[in-house]
C-alpha cells in the first residue's frame, strides 16, 4: 500500500515556500504521492471551510513537478464541472508531460451551490456535466484528433498536444462517497476515492456496495485509494466516533492495517482536517513531526507495507 500526502496550500501560513517545502519533506520521507485540492471562487461557504490565501491546484502541480524527482502528483479532486474538458484535457496532459508521467487525475462534482453560482455553473446538473466531461477528457487524451458528441460539450477534429505520457491515460481517481459517486468511479474511472471514513464503513457497507455496482455494470472493480485523517493523540480516542487515522499510534496503525487488508492501493493523508493546530502557521511544524512518528513506527515506506 503506497501513503500519499494533502498537501497543506490554503489557509494561514501557506506560501509557495512551504508548499515546497512540505512536497519535499514528502519526498525525502519516501511518500508516494503529494495531492492538492480546488476552489476558485473564494465565496463566504467556501471560506467557512478554508482559509485565504488558497492556491491554485493546477499551477502549484506544474510548479512542484519542477522542484521534485520520484513523487507522484494529483488532486484531491478537482471539481470538474468548473473548467471546460478541452482546457483541462490540455492542462493536465501538459502537467503529465512536464514531470515525467508522475500525474494522478482525480475528479469530483463539488459542493459549494455559491462557487457554481459565481461560476454561472448549474449546480443541479454538476453529476451529469462530470460524467459527460471524464468522457471528453478520456476522448482527447486516448486520440491524436478526437471528436466528441455529448450531452454538454460537444467538439470534432481537436488535437490535445503534447498528449499524456502515461499509456492510456493518467489515473482517474473518482471522489465522492455517495451512490452516484461510486457509479461514476465504476463506469469513467480506475480508482475509488472516498474522503474522511471509516475503515468498519468500508469494510461492511462501501466496498460490498461498490462491488454489487461493478457487478450490475459489467466492469471491473475500481481500486481503493482513500483520504483520511492523520491526527496522532496521547490518549485513544472513542472508537465509535473516531475518524480513520486519528488517534494513538495504535488507533492509527490499526486503520492502516485496515485499509491494506481492504487491498487498498493508495491512502492519501490529510494532516490539517480535524486538527487543532490546522488553522495556525505552527501547523507545518506539527504535522511533519507526526508525519515523521509514522514513518518511523508504523509506515515500511520502502515495501510499501505497514508495520
Amino acid at each position: 500500500m503506497k501513503v500519499g500526502l494533502k498537501l497543506h496550500h490554503s489557509g494561514p501560513g501557506a506560501s509557495p515556500e512551504s508548499m515546497r517545502r512540505w512536497t519535499q519533506f514528502a519526498e525525502t520521507l519516501g511518500l508516494h504521492l503529494i495531492m492538492t485540492a480546488d476552489h476558485v471562487a473564494l465565496t463566504p461557504e467556501v471560506m467557512g471551510q478554508y482559509g485565504a490565501p488558497y492556491y491554485e491546484p493546477f499551477t502549484n502541480l506544474a510548479w512542484l513537478a519542477a522542484q521534485t524527482q520520484r513523487i507522484q502528483l494529483g488532486t484531491t479532486v478537482i471539481v470538474l464541472p468548473y473548467r471546460h474538458p478541452v482546457y483541462v484535457a490540455h492542462m493536465t496532459a501538459n502537467i503529465d508531460q512536464l514531470s515525467g508521467g508522475r500525474l494522478i487525475f482525480g475528479a469530483g462534482v463539488g459542493w459549494a451551490r455559491s462557487e457554481f453560482e459565481v461560476l454561472g455553473v448549474p449546480f443541479h446538473q454538476r453529476g451529469a456535466m462530470t460524467d459527460d466531461y471524464l468522457t471528453a477528457i478520456k476522448t482527447l487524451w486516448t486520440h491524436d484528433v478526437a471528436s466528441y458528441e455529448g450531452r454538454f460539450v460537444s467538439f470534432r477534429d481537436i488535437r490535445v498536444s503534447p498528449r499524456p505520457v502515461q499509456s492510456p491515460h493518467p489515473p482517474i481517481w473518482v471522489g465522492g462517497l455517495s451512490e452516484a459517486a461510486m457509479h461514476r468511479a465504476v463506469r469513467f474511472g480506475d480508482v475509488w476515492h472516498p474522503i474522511q471514513n471509516r475503515v468498519d464503513w468500508l469494510r461492511d457497507t462501501a466496498l460490498p456496495q461498490l462491488r454489487q455496482i461493478a457487478e450490475r455494470e459489467g466492469r471491473p472493480v475500481p481500486a481503493l485509494c482513500p483520504r483520511i485523517l492523520c491526527r496522532l493523540t496521547e490518549s485513544p480516542l472513542p472508537e465509535e466516533t473516531r475518524g480513520a487515522g486519528e488517534g494513538t499510534l495504535d488507533q492509527v496503525r490499526r486503520d492502516l492495517e485496515g485499509l491494506q487488508a481492504l487491498g487498498a492501493e493508495y491512502v492519501l493523508l490529510d494532516t490539517k482536517r480535524n486538527n487543532p493546530t490546522g488553522a495556525s502557521p505552527r501547523h507545518h511544524e506539527d504535522a511533519w513531526r507526526t508525519l515523521t512518528t509514522l514513518a518511523e513506527k508504523v509506515l515500511d515506506l520502502e515495501q510499501e507495507t505497514v508495520r
